[in-house]
């Protein structure tokens, strides 16, 4: 079966075998109930033009052209007179009323009705056991298609079944008659909430992506107005935090987009949700970058990554081929028919991936500390102290968050919590907000870099083979006339990260 957004569509499917029937899963999502109600019902049988009507307001499950295909021999079996040869059943039920299905209240495994059962009148032999709902008739939906004689084809009515209660929706096809079996189904059946036709889960994700598109504006025009302000004073490190706020104005804003053309046409925009993707993993991936040279001290400790600028490179090209793969499956997939064994091939990797990113931050931000107490550079390590106590914050809410997670989805395999579900993946966009604005915050552009850039001062790992200042060495906080030299000969390459400043008035402090 495709999804198309909230368009099932139905290609030849099967039918499974399940106790003493035989039945197709059409889909499931959470509906609200309608705001406006008509006078006119909205089963509309044959009528195109009611069909067409605009249902704005209204929630609802609309079946479109379906057709149930039977074998040749099961056709050839039939008197070519009879009215009815076989019957398949549309069923929609809520989740919670799941039990009123089948012969659960009979105490009985049976789907189907059978002579046993049907002797005290409460089924019909041959149609599937629905117990009603008393506090709301007509509940669960019945909807049946007869073939006819010996036809191999039966089409069923196009009509329209208003959602008048919210809740999470299943719709299957059955039948119970076994000479039925091997009958495929093709068709399409539309799912529409009263806003649109967002799944009811997703539908809260609109707003709030709206919202953190607005969010991630403000912040980039706060950022732009002080790096205006400061322009004489950037360093590299800034350039690569406009870049994050960049791309995540541009996710933000996608997303959103994208979502409201789902929400208007019940399709998915395959060339905007592309984009929306890749933008979202470029923007992970950066955005982990971006925590990782930050811890390794790179623009405060060290002008360059010196030699381990590769195995950076790498673990972030490595990153970005995963989280995209993942996105991209999760997103132009199946919206409720994901494959929970699928999904772990492709979520495994990222998890490991970010594990790798986790340890190499915090080993990074251990060496970096270090290094800043045996110089004695007071602010730079009460700034690192700041980020590091943020980071390890964010890695507890994020552990944290992921043991909900875990609980949530297994305490909720049917999806009855679906109005909550949204909250899930807005967390880690509204994390990812918060930890950059920390970064904003402790490396915002000022007249005064020398409390964070690099000045020369430090020392870094000798173990990673970097060097800083060429062949010179600190003694005593003295430094040779050879160092002088070699210093002032660097400081036109220094202009290239806006350090020159810097470096010129320690001089003159010497």
């Amino acid at each position: 079966m495709g999804v198309n957004g909230s368009i099932h569509d139905y290609k030849d499917e099967a039918f499974i075998p399940r106790f003493n029937s035989f039945f197709f899963h059409g889909g499931s999502e959470g509906l609200y109930a309608s705001k406006v109600h008509d006078s006119l019902p909205l089963s509309l049988s044959n009528d195109t033009n009611n069909y067409n009507k605009p249902l704005n307001g209204k929630s609802f499950i609309r079946f479109e052209p379906i057709t149930f295909r039977r074998t040749k021999e099961a056709a050839n079996k039939q008197n070519e007179m009879q009215q009815s040869t076989g019957i398949v059943e549309a069923i929609i039920v809520e989740v919670k009323d799941r039990n009123e299905i089948g012969g659960s209240f009979l105490n009985s495994d049976a789907i189907c009705c059978t002579p046993a059962l049907a002797k005290d009148g409460s089924c019909k032999v041959g149609e599937v056991i629905i117990h009603q709902d008393r506090e709301n008739p007509g509940w669960p939906k019945r909807i049946q298609t007869s073939f006819e004689g010996n036809n191999e084809e039966a089409n069923m009515e196009l009509q329209t079944v208003e959602i008048n209660k919210t809740g999470m929706y299943y719709l299957y096809f059955m039948f119970c008659n076994p000479e039925l079996k091997g009958t495929l189904i093709s068709g399409r059946t539309v799912w529409r909430n009263p806003e649109g036709y967002l799944p009811g889960k997703m539908a809260p994700l609109m707003t709030f992506y709206g919202l953190m598109s607005l969010a991630y504006l403000i912040l980039g025009l706060l950022w732009f107005l002080r790096f205006v302000q400061h322009w004489k004073d950037i360093i590299q490190l800034h350039y690569h935090i406009t870049a994050v706020i960049g791309l995540g104005m541009c996710e933000m804003a996608l997303w959103y987009f994208e979502y409201a053309n789902f929400n208007a046409t019940g399709s998915r925009p395959m060339g905007i949700t592309v984009w929306a993707v890749t933008f979202s993993a470029i923007k992970k991936t950066v955005s982990r970058l971006l925590l990782l040279v930050v811890s390794m001290g790179y623009g405060v400790v060290r002008p360059t990554l010196g030699g381990i600028t590769s195995k950076v490179l790498l673990l972030g090209v490595v990153y970005f081929q995963a989280s995209e793969a993942l996105e991209l499956v999760e997103h132009l997939g199946n919206i409720n028919d994901f494959s929970g064994k699928a999904r772990i091939f492709l979520v495994l990797p990222v998890a490991l991936l970010d594990s790798c990113f986790i340890v190499w931050i915090f080993s990074s931000l251990s060496k970096t500390l270090e290094k800043l107490q045996i110089r004695r550079s007071m602010a730079k390590l009460e700034l690192y102290r700041k980020f590091t106590n943020s980071l390890a914050v964010s890695v507890l809410l994020s552990v944290a968050w992921i043991g909900y997670e875990l609980y949530f989805n297994a305490s909720d395999p049917l999806s009855e919590l679906w109005r909550r579900a949204w909250i899930i993946p807005a967390f880690w966009t509204l994390l990812a907000y918060l930890l950059l604005l920390v970064i904003c915050i402790l490396w915002a552009p000022s007249n005064n870099p020398t409390r964070y850039a690099y000045s020369g001062e430090t020392l870094d790992d000798e173990e990673e083979g970097l060097s800083l200042t060429g062949s010179g060495v600190i003694v005593g906080g003295d430094l040779s006339k050879l160092e002088r030299k070699e210093r002032k000969a660097s400081i036109a390459a220094d202009h290239v990260f806006g350090l020159g400043e810097v470096v010129i008035e320690e001089d003159k402090r010497e």
